[in-house]
């Protein structure tokens, strides 16, 4: 057993290390969202989704610390945690990380005007999940992340911006 002041310095430096490596990871899918000139509320979801995690974290290492939970048990409580969450929110996750990957790859952004199947219009909106586009009729088609990511999508703005960026001949 562990005495008290051990475990107060334990559970201090395992608070500081899990918000450093948040903060740290936040903050480059912040500049990714950012220049892709999305909206603030997408920021808001990014870091809400990562502090979640964090103390999700908090509380195993809290549990290790204490020894209410043997090293068995944490590795059996994160495995069935990661994967009832993953199961859970599969889709979200899925579009999540195809919302990021496309603000990343500067593939679409806010007044872009694409195609993707029948839908043509101008993007008024990017989130996380999904992306919004108003179409010539004023209807507003909100088409998931992960198939924007899957394509085939025609970004008839981008065409000299990504040229440039991927030094397309």
């Amino acid at each position: 057993m562990i005495s008290t002041l051990e475990l107060i310095i334990g559970v201090a430096v395992g608070i500081t290390v899990t918000i450093l490596i948040e903060e740290g990871i936040y903050r480059v899918i912040k500049r990714s969202a950012k220049a892709a000139k999305t909206n603030p509320t997408v920021i808001r979801d990014i870091r809400v989704a990562f502090r979640v995690i964090a103390v999700l974290v908090i509380v195993t290492v809290i549990l290790s610390l204490t020894g209410f939970a043997s090293e068995f048990t944490e590795i059996t409580i994160s495995g069935i945690g990661a994967l009832s969450v993953s199961l859970a929110l599969q889709n979200t996750l899925s579009n999540i990380i195809s919302g990021i990957l496309l603000f990343h790859d500067g593939v679409i952004h806010l007044n872009d005007t694409v195609e993707f199947g029948s839908v043509k219009g101008k993007v008024v909106r990017l989130a996380l999940r999904n992306t919004w586009i108003k179409m010539d009729s004023g209807q507003i088609a909100v088409i998931s992340n992960s198939q924007l990511a899957g394509g085939p999508l025609i970004n008839h703005s981008a065409t000299e911006r990504l040229l440039k960026k991927y030094a397309i001949e």
